[in-house]
């Protein structure tokens, strides 16, 4: 910038001849005099508009003799609107000339409010593209109705036909279209993809936002005012001892001067000149400017083979073997009660004035009392005045039960969470609470949950689900008859309904061979068994011992998988096992969960004893994390079948109705269960809190229904084999006979000596085989002498010290 001329005089700064010149401009008066004009018009434009579609046939004779003030209009702008009506309307571009109104009513307001005319150029410049292709699109349909397109719409159509045709003419509209709606609204197919995707719509928020697209809709007050339309002012003189900063609109990011090289700062100010017509501000002499620029960062590629397997072929999918599997449908289910819960007033008025008469007798008072019905019992809540001993109305719980003549009458004082003292009370004429009513429930069919169960419904008439994944353990007990074997198959109905066969297992033990055999059909689907036994659902207690402790030798391979793959839980694993992070011919697989249901453990425990209490304790306390749950139920419910290791084991519990107060301190460390009515009437308790549930019914017809739903469907080759497992003192049945060895025998044999450690997990991983087989090699490599017997958890010793030792010993074989 060139030196500045101006000279200092009584403080202030004297311009230049040279610089007083400018260009005319608009002044801020004349601004606002044309901005209201322009509103004005626009407002008078669309009435003459609107009127002309009204009127506009009456005062088609009128337009020719304009200058005749004795010729009537129907206008209701008058002779001078019928006339703007004509011009843009019939003569002009038809309804697309309501337009203009918007034009001229913005470029009013814009100089009104003095804003930039950058963008109303762009309005312009759009809006009048919308007019020619509106007025021809109206001139190629409505030819009928000439005023719709206008004269200007109608010849332009005429046109383009003449040169294009028909056809060529709408393919031409549809690209303008195409054009208004690219460029001027900002369609895009990711917005039109959104529109139907719920999934996809953007997220209203209560903070303002800034419009993507600054033509989708105009604000007047968003616009700054423009650097071209600043009226300029007389130059500034600066006082400054600060060295050279430029501003930069976009970014107002300073640049910053050498500090060190700066030229001390004359006793006289910086004088500085303002160019009006250019931001940003620049100090007279120039200086060099030192600039920092930040390198950008690299780039980092998290590809791997993980994700490029993922990328090319997506997450496994472990359903997809049974990939067209069908779960089972809802009206396979009985509906037993189509009205739901019967609410008898007489009844509740009845029951509530006894409970008030009978504390009322022992001068108890009470201030509030509320009654809640539920399928089989109603809850009384009650307040007591001030000063009542709760203990005092706990005392007389078989008083208010002989009142009411009632059985299972129940006092939960005070109710957990509430200020409330509850008196439970059986209904006269319960309600049978289906199982298609909970399984249908939304609260089951939404639950997000491993391993959902519905129970059956609560004293409020609510749906109760909980999840076996973390209870982790499940034992129930209760007298004989009073609904475990029901509950049993409500458990397990409810994981039919909601877990494929390819994410759930069962391991199902029944002593009594009849309550669990209706499950042979779903075999191959949904069971587990050991690789030797001719019945899926195990029914000889001799085999139970052997089942228990394969599954221990279950638990600790995939503890063993656990840790190669380092997560904590199957929840991890199989995720990652999913993303194709773990690889397959390292032994990894797809767990699924495994659930052991024992439907009379008492009888288990006569039996065998220890031999089925420390395997089951053992499942208990470490089984949770790799996905083994246990469902164990008992009518027989003493300390000496449920023990302290079992109990300590088994945070979550059921008990249905039993004899006396102390089977319920066994159970559920607590009395109540002695008051139940039975008939599937339970306490559930994980923890502190005890609840009383209605256990769904699921009848024998219906089980038979599901099963044969699941078994009539394409099933695996096999049930899901456990590994073997044989007791020390049993022995093994050594592979002596050469011609009977296995084809790798030799292969796996190179394989343990070259390593010198005797493992069936070794040869799992070097060979790809499955458990059973590479055990069944550990045998005969046993019974060849390569290896030596079987000690625990450690490795076998490998007799054969080299690869020339063992050629030897082939070669002696041979011969």
């Amino acid at each position: 910038m060139a030196k500045s001329t101006k000279k200092e005089t009584s403080g202030k700064i004297e311009k230049p001849k040279s610089e007083t010149k400018r260009p005319w401009k608009l002044g801020k008066q004349n601004k606002i005099v044309l901005g209201v004009l322009l509103v004005l018009f626009s407002v008078a434009l669309g009435v003459a508009f609107v009127s002309f579609f009204v009127t506009g046939q009456a005062d088609q004779s009128a337009i020719n003799s304009f200058g005749d003030r004795t010729e009537p209009v129907q206008n209701w702008l008058g002779k001078f609107g019928a006339y703007l009506a004509d011009l843009f309307i019939y003569r002009g571009f038809g309804l697309a000339s309501f337009l203009f109104v918007r034009l001229f009513f913005l470029t009013g307001m814009f100089l009104f409010l003095e804003l930039s005319l950058k963008k109303l150029k762009n309005s312009w410049f759009w809006d009048m593209f919308a007019i020619i292709i509106i007025a021809i699109l109206f001139g190629f349909f409505a030819t009928s109705a000439p005023e719709l397109g206008g004269t200007i719409g109608f010849e332009l159509n005429l046109f383009l036909q003449d040169y294009i045709g028909k056809t060529g003419t709408l393919l031409v509209l549809f690209f303008g279209l195409i054009v208004y709606l690219i460029f001027k609204i900002k369609v895009s197919p990711d917005k039109i993809q959104s529109i139907f995707d719920v999934s996809k719509r953007p997220v209203k928020t209560t903070t303002p936002a800034v419009a993507d697209n600054a033509g989708d809709a105009y604000n007047l007050e968003e616009f700054a005012l423009d650097n071209e339309e600043l009226e300029e002012e007389d130059s500034i003189h600066l006082k400054s001892d600060v060295s050279k900063f430029e501003i930069n609109k976009a970014a107002l990011k300073p640049t910053i001067a050498h500090t060190s090289e700066l030229p001390k700062q004359p006793s006289k100010p910086l004088e500085m000149e303002v160019n009006p017509t250019s931001l940003p501000i620049k100090p007279a002499a120039p200086e060099e400017a030192f600039v920092i620029e930040q390198a950008p960062e690299e780039d980092i590629i998290e590809e791997n083979l993980a994700s490029r397997l993922v990328a090319d072929f997506g997450l496994f999918d472990p359903t997809l073997d049974l990939s067209n599997y069908k779960f089972p449908t809802i009206d396979l289910l009985k509906e037993y009660s189509t009205g739901g819960i019967t609410i008898n007033q007489e009844e509740l008025e009845e029951n509530k004035n006894k409970i008030v008469d009978t504390l009322r007798n022992y001068k108890i008072e009470i201030a509030q009392i509320k009654a809640t019905v539920g399928p089989s019992v109603t809850l009384y809540e009650i307040v007591p005045e001030a000063g009542i001993r709760i203990s005092k109305i706990k005392s007389l719980e078989d008083d208010i039960a002989l009142s009411l003549s009632a059985l299972g009458i129940r006092i939960i004082a005070p109710i957990p969470g509430k200020g409330t003292i509850g008196i439970e009370v059986p209904n006269k004429n319960p309600t049978m609470v289906s199982m298609k009513s909970v399984i249908g429930a939304a609260k089951f069919q939404e639950a997000e949950m491993e391993l959902p169960i519905a129970l059956g419904k609560t004293i409020s008439n609510e749906t109760f689900v909980v999840d076996l994944a973390k209870m982790p353990h499940l034992l129930m007990a209760g007298a004989t008859g009073q609904g475990k074997s029901v509950g049993l198959n409500a458990v397990i109905t409810s994981l039919l309904y909601k877990k494929h066969p390819a994410e759930i297992k069962f391991v199902m033990v029944d002593p009594k061979k009849v309550e669990l055999t209706l499950f042979n059909k779903i075999e191959r689907h949904y069971l587990a068994m050991l690789p030797d036994s001719d019945d899926a659902i195990i029914t000889d207690n001799a085999k139970v011992v052997n089942t228990l402790n394969s599954l221990c030798v279950e638990m600790d391979n995939r503890y063993n998988l656990l840790k190669d793959a380092m997560v904590r839980n199957i929840k991890e694993y199989n995720e990652k096992f999913k993303s194709r992070k773990l690889n397959p011919e390292n032994g990894h697989r797809f767990l699924p969960y495994i659930i052991l249901v024992v439907d009379e453990f008492a009888d288990l425990i006569m039996t065998a004893g220890k031999e089925v209490e420390m395997p089951i304790a053992r499942l208990a306390q470490l089984a949770r994390a790799i996905g083994i749950h246990l469902i164990i139920a008992t009518q027989r419910p003493s300390v000496n079948v449920i023990t302290g290791l079992i109990k300590a084991n088994f945070p979550a519990r059921i008990a249905f109705r039993v004899s006396s107060k102390i089977d319920s301190r066994t159970i559920l460390d607590t009395q109540g269960a002695d008051q139940l009515i039975g008939r599937g009437d339970l306490l559930y308790s994980n923890g502190n809190d005890v609840v009383r549930v209605q256990c769904a019914f699921v009848d024998t017809p219906e089980v038979e229904k599901i099963v044969d739903f699941i078994g009539s469907q394409k099933a695996y080759a096999t049930a899901y084999l456990l590994p073997e497992f044989v007791g020390e003192e049993n022995g093994i049945n050594l592979d002596v006979d050469i011609s009977e060895r296995d084809t790798l025998f030799r292969e796996a044999a190179e394989i343990i000596v070259n390593s010198q450690q005797g493992s069936a997990s070794l040869l799992q991983r070097k060979l790809k085989l499955g458990y059973n087989r590479a055990g069944r090699l550990i045998d005969q490599l046993e019974a060849a002498g390569i290896v030596g017997p079987f000690e625990g958890s450690k490795a076998r010793n490998v007799n054969i010290p080299d690869m020339a030792a063992l050629d030897h010993f082939f070669n002696n074989e041979q011969n």
